[in-house]
């Protein structure tokens, strides 16, 4: 593996990495059929083709290990009413008290969240209530706000009535935050289409759209094909869709996401077997392990604790290739079962992007995202020429493909 050049990858200018999307190439709705959506397949030579989504086993590696994002979206965004008439738009971003997700979601009197804030202007001050039935209880919800943290405003939620988890809470007063840019409200069939067959775990405020294409079939056939399957979780942020503002991705500024992954996948990662993310955070969170792998080997070298945060330019700091990442993986397990870890936590603000020299992952199976954005940075880095990325876009463009969350998908091979 080669060394990364820090520097080269900050300077890289973002208007490289725009292209012309016309709105009506966005697709507004999924398609009924999940497993139907068109798949551009990139092989590692870099020939193009195209198939159903559905035929995906027959594209895969031998010896593929796919690792999915079991994230669940979250109905995080809240409105609110004031008694002057405004409407005042809540979108919950991260946990503060307790920060835990899980035990968050257990709650049952108040909570503290990062927030964005709509219609900020018209509350400045005061409490917000709104009452409504859960579970055929009747309870009133209020909502404080704090102070400004980096991206949002604390906000204090309560509730009176003890029965009630703040997990029933958002599912009663709620909405699935669906992504800006379909330009519509949330339809009752977004709580189903919105949402991976194998999510599980609460968090996220947006989904990993990549995964929305898979079907228990499809999933029953890969297993029956002798596939490998890992789980993996990232709770993905609203800054997911942060535009970038800067000419150069230097002047960036990540956000944080967090992400768990098990003993259980980390010894299957180390096993060999050829690595495909199932989606742009997957993607991420496997990048941002190889960083902690690396750290758990000199961590268990001096005997003591290793930092789990992973910062926006760590991963090209850190690599000095005299370990193979494999071996690293290995260490890393070791050091999960010294300290009685069957999960590991931790975040990462990585950023990925041309320059950046994959760690983990050989494939990627993965939507096709918005001109200059970060996404496609990550995607563009995977490619083995500078403009290879274009080829692929100017193919799905050329040949009729949705784009964007509820789109079509690609399959992009290095192996």
């Amino acid at each position: 593996m080669k060394l990364m050049d820090e520097e080269a990858v900050k300077h890289i200018r973002m208007g490289a990495y725009n292209y012309t999307l016309p709105d009506e190439r966005i697709a507004k709705y999924p398609l009924t059929e999940r497993d139907q959506a068109k798949l551009l397949i990139r092989n590692q030579a870099g020939a193009i083709s195209e198939d159903t989504f559905a035929n995906l086993p027959a594209y895969l590696p031998p010896e593929s290990l796919l690792v999915f994002n079991n994230t669940k979206v979250i109905q995080a965004r809240l409105h609110f009413r004031k008694e002057s008439g405004a409407l005042i738009e809540i979108l919950c971003l991260e946990p503060v008290a307790p920060a835990d997700y899980a035990l968050n979601f257990q709650q049952t009197a108040h909570v503290g969240w990062l927030c964005m804030i709509g219609n900020l202007k018209k509350w400045k001050e005061g409490t917000l209530r709104r009452e409504l039935t859960v579970k055929g209880l009747p309870v009133t919800l209020t909502a404080a706000r704090g102070d400004l943290h980096g991206a949002g405003y604390r906000v204090d939620f309560g509730w009176d009535n003890p029965a009630l988890t703040f997990s029933d809470i958002l599912e009663a007063f709620g909405e699935l935050p669906i992504p800006p840019y379909l330009n519509r409200d949330a339809e009752e069939s977004d709580k189903a289409d919105y949402q991976t067959v194998y999510s599980k775990v609460e968090g996220s405020v947006a989904a990993p759209t990549a995964g929305l294409h898979f079907t228990p079939a499809l999933l029953e056939q890969l297993r029956g094909q002798g596939v490998s399957m890992q789980e993996l979780t990232l709770h993905v942020g609203a800054g997911t869709f942060k535009p970038v503002k800067s000419e150069e991705i230097g002047a960036h500024d990540m956000h944080t996401e967090h992400f768990s992954v098990t003993l259980e996948t980390v010894e299957a990662l180390a096993a060999g077997k050829r690595i495909i993310a199932v989606g742009t955070t997957s993607v991420r969170t496997l990048e941002s392990l190889s960083v902690l792998a690396r750290r758990a080997v000199s961590a268990l070298k001096e005997h003591r604790a290793m930092d789990v945060r992973v910062e926006q330019w760590d991963a090209y700091r850190e690599y000095d290739g005299t370990v193979c990442t494999r071996d690293a993986l290995r260490e890393l397990g070791a050091y999960m079962t010294l300290h009685h870890m069957e999960v590991l936590h931790a975040s990462t603000r990585l950023i990925i992007a041309p320059g950046y020299s994959y760690r983990l992952v050989d494939g990627m199976i993965t939507n096709f995202h918005q001109p200059g954005s970060t996404l496609l940075l990550l995607v563009a880095a995977f490619m083995q020429h500078k403009e290879e990325w274009r080829k692929v876009y100017e193919y799905a463009l050329a040949h009729d493909f949705r784009f964007l969350s509820y789109g079509d998908g690609s399959l992009l091979l290095n192996v």
